[in-house]
């Protein structure tokens, strides 16, 4: 693992080296896409990117949790939480990696 971060300035200057737009269009480019993939999440809607994964937003119900230092029982309000699933072949392309 080599602990690098890939930033939203890693991708646009990954499509403006790949696709040739400007650097401004590239910015605008990936901020429209992320701005779409994240408003499809809060309206509950399932996002799935082929050969990537899907992306989906699951409700969990209100639980009692325990506070780990206390064991004071808490409740744990309901929310929402967002969950990714890898494609197998992202996965085979980790796997790979690691194999190699």
């Amino acid at each position: 693992m080599s602990g690098k971060t890939l930033t939203r300035a890693d991708l646009s200057e990954a499509v403006y080296r790949e696709v040739g737009l400007s650097r401004n269009e590239s910015a605008t480019l990936v901020e429209s896409i992320l701005r779409h993939v994240s408003d499809a999440l809060v309206a509950g809607e399932t996002v799935k990117i082929s050969s990537f994964g899907t992306f989906s937003v699951r409700e969990k119900g209100e639980r009692i949790g325990r506070n780990p230092k206390t064991g004071e029982e808490v409740p744990i309000e309901p929310r929402r939480v967002l969950v990714f699933r890898a494609s197998h072949i992202l996965k085979d392309r980790m796997n790979e990696e690691v194999d190699a």
